[in-house]
């Protein structure tokens, strides 16, 4: 069993490195929140059609990482490069086909999700710069899900932080056009954000070629494309990549609904938004640790010890996340004016905020138990099970936001529900599932 300053020790350098990559989601909807409502509804839309497409990569990298970590627990070190570079091999073939497939229908695509013209316009402006980042943020999710499944995560706090400074001042310069930059407003931030990803990959290659056993690894020679290789991370990862493109398009349709309740209600909810990414950082972090731990566990033998060590991961992400929402509920103006110098706009976020704050409770205990099912290797049955969630899910947004066109922090109800549902379901198939003896 992993102590609690073992969990510590992976969990940590995870949390940073998450705490600043989503810096660029924080400063993208920060600067383009001074700009007016129009960028900033732009900012979440693009953002979100932008994710959509990523999550497929990061499904993929999962599924890699569980298959790199279960290797690693096992001790058959020389197993992990096959896995590394054939995956990358992969994700890249999918980011070039994914950026032209893209390219070509994003605007008819842009129109018939978004009623404003003014916010459609801006949309397809962010969106077509954006999804340049494709060619380096398939390769970089594959080089985490390399770092975190050897837990060397220390790497990721360093790649991160490189990421997030490049971005905050190619935000500054490009949105405002500051320092002789030309001013380019929501281009400017789809701009800064995939010259940040550029730097990111630049940083993984040139760190893995310096500080890491290459032979050790079995990532000295590259090989020829192994199809079978290739295969068999996808007879896992195929399911975690419809499982993560599956939640990211279900908040599209979130937000396709709060679109259509005006640009203000679009603000509020991005606003919003970027605060709750924020606070999902930490149970990421736990939760992502709970992932390679487990299947780290199993690999070497301890599979009785599993579901100890989810309780305990659980707990630690539940007091973290309590300190959180006191925070967020003692100081909802200060956060909130952050994105915004309009008193009106904060103080009419509030209440989303407050609805955002009683999910994250249980959001802290759910996806720790979620993607412990995942680390079992039976990405097959989390699929099922957030497939189940999501389908109570999407109709009740369907429901509330289009039929009833109820106020934002309503709206956000829908979170609560989502994980009550999953939390219940994850517990259930954990306790009455045969997962001990899953074969990766």
């Amino acid at each position: 069993m992993y102590t609690n300053k073992e969990i510590w020790n992976v969990t940590y350098p995870i949390f940073l490195g998450l705490l600043a990559q989503n810096v660029i989601n924080v400063t993208d909807t920060a600067f383009l929140g001074h700009v007016g409502e129009v960028a900033l509804g732009a900012a979440a839309m693009g953002g979100l059609l932008y994710i959509c497409v990523y999550t497929v990569a990061f499904g993929f990298s999962v599924g890699s990482q569980i298959l790199i970590a279960r290797r690693n627990g096992e001790g058959n070190f020389r197993a992990v490069g096959p896995i590394m570079w054939q995956g990358s091999a992969f994700s890249l073939g999918m980011a070039v086909a994914l950026l032209i497939l893209m390219y070509g229908f994003a605007e008819p695509l842009i129109r018939m999700l978004i009623t404003s013209d003014a916010i459609f316009t801006a949309t397809y402006e962010f969106f077509v710069w954006r999804i340049w980042g494709f060619l380096f943020a398939f390769v970089n999710v594959m080089f985490r899900g390399l770092y975190i499944g050897i837990t060397r995560t220390k790497v990721l706090t360093m790649n991160a932080i490189v990421m997030a400074l490049v971005n905050v001042f190619l935000d500054y310069v490009l949105v405002f056009g500051e320092l002789g930059f030309p001013e380019m407003g929501v281009r400017g931030a789809a701009l800064a954000s995939v010259i940040a990803e550029a730097s990111s990959l630049v940083f993984y290659l040139v760190y893995t070629y310096w500080k890491v056993d290459l032979k050790k690894y079995g990532l000295n020679h590259f090989g020829r494309f192994n199809p079978e290789m290739v295969l068999r991370i996808l007879r896992i990862s195929c399911f975690t990549m419809v499982q993560y493109f599956l939640a990211m398009a279900i908040w599209f349709v979130f937000f396709m609904a709060l679109e259509r309740l005006g640009q203000r209600q679009l603000a509020i909810a991005n606003i919003v938004r970027s605060v709750y990414v924020v606070l999902l950082i930490p149970v990421q972090a736990l939760s992502t640790t709970a992932n390679t731990l487990v299947s780290n566990l199993i690999g070497s033998g301890g599979v009785l010890k599993v579901v100890g060590l989810l309780h305990r991961i659980a707990r630690m992400s539940f007091l973290i996340m309590i300190v959180c929402v006191i925070l967020c509920l003692l100081f909802p103006q200060a956060i909130l004016s952050v994105y915004t110098s309009e008193a009106a706009l904060v103080m009419e976020s509030v209440p989303a905020l407050n609805v955002v704050c009683g999910a994250m409770l249980i959001a802290a205990v759910a996806n720790v138990y979620f993607n412990g099912i995942s680390g079992t290797g039976n990405t097959q049955a989390a699929l099922v099970l957030e497939i189940g969630v999501q389908v109570f899910y999407a109709l009740y947004v369907v429901v509330v936001g289009m039929i009833l066109r109820a106020p934002v922090h309503i709206c956000f109800t829908t979170e609560v529900i989502y994980y009550m549902l999953m939390l219940g379901f994850s517990l259930l198939y954990l306790k009455k599932a045969r997962w001990q003896n899953k074969k990766i």
